[in-house]
């Protein structure tokens, strides 16, 4: 199983919707791992104690976790949240999620700056690399359940575009070129 994802338009429309070009550009699971994007479905039932997880966690350092619903009347300043959620952005470092329930759209960045939406569903768990330009959504549900994993502390720190000088674009960018050649990822 892999997520839904696609080029999207680029108008002023509710971010909520899906935004397919017309016609219809899907992207498929090997183009999100070229821009370094990693992909696990993992069933949502019971992940207090699905080994799978516990082994993803495992492999990959993730100590910390925590729970995020994201709706009306669950969130304080719930538009407000979601419009800073969908300014395009990077962290130092990688982004986790795992959709428990509910539905939303990760948007990220390709080699030649052009965004793919993500539609992330229960089950679907992605690790957006540090340094990559990204954005997030819910869809026309209104409604996620997300686990936040992190390696050490918590850090919640978007930097917005332009960050063309910070280190983790530049560690980002830099392992972009030296796997697939000198295409380069620069701002348009």
């Amino acid at each position: 199983m892999a997520p839904e994802a696609w080029l999207i338009d680029e108008n002023d429309e509710d971010q909520r919707l899906p935004h397919h070009r017309n016609p219809k550009e899907f992207v498929p699971l090997s183009k999100l791992r070229e821009i370094g994007v990693l992909y696990w479905h993992v069933d949502p039932q019971n992940y207090e104690s699905n080994e799978e997880l516990k082994k993803i966690r495992e492999d990959r350092g993730y100590n910390y976790m925590d729970i995020l619903e994201l709706c009306p009347g669950k969130v304080v300043n719930y538009e407000e949240k979601l419009k800073n959620f969908y300014r395009e952005h990077i962290h130092a470092d990688e982004e986790i999620r795992y959709c428990l329930e509910g539905s939303g759209y990760f948007d990220v960045r390709d080699k030649d700056d052009v965004w793919i939406r993500i539609w992330i569903k229960a089950g679907d768990m992605i690790v957006l690399p540090a340094g990559i330009y990204h954005r997030f959504t819910l869809d026309t549900s209104n409604y996620v359940k997300l686990m936040r994993l992190f390696i050490g502390e918590p850090v919640w720190t978007a930097h917005n575009r332009p960050q063309e000088e910070h280190p983790a674009r530049q560690g980002y960018v830099k392992s972009l070129m030296e796997n697939s050649g000198a295409h380069a990822v620069t701002a348009h």
